[in-house]
């Protein structure tokens, strides 16, 4: 019955299948209801910290901001506590039923293709972009935000091959899976998924088992996203108390060339899926439409990959494809970082008045291309590789400090994009198998 039902046409559905009505209906207002939530949330945090701004005194500020983001830091463990386990039983299961290595290595191939290629036209637009604009010359230099930047600068001191690998290459799967490091789970799960595909019936019962804890899995991402709003207003309000609309003035050439990079970027993942896609191509963008306003708002990527998952099944996409090419997308197709990290770097050189010929542009953007991929899951991954790369091409590190006051905005931008980009990449790669179903 389940497999009629799915091949029904929706008004057949309707008219002769009324709890799969009720129950479709129930989910679209919950859909509609939580984004409308979220909506508002982002207009009362906005509303509530610029009113701390503009009245509050600054210990007050200072203590309103700290406070407030509780509500953020919440919500984002909430979800950060459910992607280990999410992943690792998904990722598996969907290797696994893809059922041998040939498939195995033609989905993963065929992503790899959307990534690699995904990344190189977003880096080349943010280097077109910052070569025509020049926004470097637009940046305050007194605007530096040195507190923020020693962190970044720990961080970026111990990026290197060495750290990379280590960073991909997990030495103990526990440990990956306590500390949350995405990248070394999906290896571990490639792994072991393989290894189950090998056996073949043997393994079943551990397959079926990851299956079921998964299912559990997406339940507890229902009741967390509850918190979304709550998480969205403290993230909100945190920023706008401890920085204010004030700081758009300083910035606001350097931002509006950024945006135009992102909307460029936007146009043409949109137009390529729709290439692909056809008409479904709205519903994609309807169906990712919570978890897009909860990255935006949070810029956390990783508090709604859970979410992400169900809708994309919900689109069409089947189970063992969103499993096997999300995660991957997680690690290796951040469009809207990539775009940021050639257009960042090369911003700072430009306001140290440091001319890098074009030849030395692409090289950066190739050496962008590869050490990117080393940094999935670490907060502001994106300074992280910029700040090493400023070091590795002879530009002032400290410059990023430069950028730091406006990159909290700039974030809300980039992480919309990177769930836009996985997005339409696992639709994609799900048309191409001949694996996207009318949802």
């Amino acid at each position: 019955m389940s497999g009629a039902l799915s091949n029904c046409p929706i008004v057949c559905r309707l008219l002769f299948f009324p709890d799969f009505r009720r129950s479709e209906c129930v989910y679209m207002n919950k859909g509609n209801r939580l984004t409308l939530f979220i909506v508002l949330a982002m207009v009362l945090g906005m509303a509530a910290g610029a009113l701390v701004y503009y009245q509050g005194t600054p210990d007050f500020k200072t203590a309103f901001s700290t406070n407030i983001k509780l509500l953020s830091t919440v919500f984002i463990r909430l979800v950060q506590m459910i992607i280990a386990p999410l992943v690792f039983s998904t990722l598996v299961v969907g290797i696994a039923k893809l059922g041998d290595l040939k498939a195995v290595g033609r989905v993963g191939g065929k992503a790899i293709l959307w990534f690699v290629t995904a990344s190189l036209a977003s880096l080349l637009i943010g280097m077109l972009l910052v070569n025509y604009f020049e926004p470097g010359h637009y940046i305050s230099m007194e605007q530096k935000d040195v507190d923020s930047l020693s962190d970044l600068m720990t961080k970026g001191k111990s990026f290197s091959l060495q750290n990379f690998v280590e960073h991909v290459i997990p030495k103990s799967f526990v440990e990956a899976m306590a500390s949350n490091e995405i990248l070394q789970i999906v290896v571990f799960s490639i792994f072991f998924g393989v290894a189950a595909a090998s056996i073949g019936d043997y393994a079943k019962p551990v397959v079926n088992a990851l299956e079921r804890i998964s299912h559990i899995v997406l339940k507890v991402v229902n009741y967390v996203m509850a918190f979304a709003p709550l998480g969205v207003f403290g993230a909100i309000a945190a920023v706008v108390a401890s920085k204010g609309f004030g700081i758009f003035g300083f910035y606001a050439r350097y931002f509006l060339y950024f945006l135009i990079g992102i909307a460029l970027l936007w146009i043409l993942l949109l137009s390529v899926g729709t290439l692909i896609l056809g008409s479904r191509m709205r519903e994609l963008l309807r169906r990712i439409s919570s978890p897009l306003l909860v990255a935006f708002s949070t810029t956390s990527s990783e508090a709604v990959f859970p979410k992400l998952t169900e809708e994309l099944e919900r689109f069409g996409c089947r189970d063992r494809i969103v499993a096997f090419v999300l995660p991957l997308g997680y690690s290796f197709n951040l469009d809207g970082s990539m775009m940021y990290m050639t257009f960042a770097s090369l911003a700072i050189a430009q306001a140290y008045g440091i001319h890098m010929p074009l030849g030395e542009q692409l090289t950066m953007l190739l050496v962008l291309m590869l050490t990117s991929k080393g940094v999935a899951g670490v907060p502001r991954a994106s300074l992280v590789v910029v700040l090493a790369t400023c070091a590795m091409f002879k530009i002032p590190p400290e410059g990023v400090a430069l950028i730091l006051p406006i990159d909290h905005f700039c974030d809300m931008f980039r992480t919309a994009t990177n769930v836009v980009g996985n997005s339409i990449a696992t639709s994609v790669v799900s048309k191409w198998e001949g694996e996207l179903t009318d949802g």
